[in-house]
């Protein structure tokens, strides 16, 4: 029985992803990459984030999720995650939407274009469990991809 793990998105099987590794014995994080090349365009005010894809799902238990962290080193070369990190839950994976393929979201703090190239690593994951209240009764079903649970504000 799987547990955790990452798998190739549709649409990506032909296209060399690799499968995030670890660097250290010790590390929280797997270390994701570009799949293509992608340029960030320096921030201005109104600009959406860019999305890099990752061409990547990952699969977790029911009562875990993902965490889409930057690495320490993002900041200092201009890259800031526009959601600061990207909280995925377990039903994402194999979405009818986009069968779950996962993005990282970036502003640009400097004033060039960065250029990411395919294969750079780009940011991390790194599993978790959640905990319930007392009185949760949450029944929803997750129909789509990306944002398909945002409210209204």
């Amino acid at each position: 029985m799987k547990t955790r793990g990452f798998e190739i998105a549709k649409g990506w099987e032909d296209k060399d992803i690799h499968l995030p590794k670890r660097s250290t014995a010790h590390a929280a994080g797997y270390d994701v990459e570009a799949a293509e090349d992608v340029v960030i365009p320096p921030f201005q005010l109104g600009m959406k984030p860019t999305l890099i894809p990752t061409g990547l799902k990952a699969y977790c238990a029911p009562d875990e999720w993902y965490m889409l962290a930057n690495r320490s080193s993002g900041p200092k070369k201009g890259f800031v995650m526009a959601n600061s990190i990207g909280i995925v839950d377990s039903d994402y994976y194999g979405n009818e939407s986009n069968d779950g393929h996962f993005y990282f979201q970036y502003i640009n703090i400097l004033d060039h274009d960065l250029e990411v190239k395919k294969g750079d690593i780009i940011g991390q994951v790194i599993f978790q469990k959640y905990l319930l209240v007392d009185d949760d009764h949450a029944e929803g079903i997750r129909t789509g991809g990306f944002g398909s649970t945002d409210k209204k504000m």
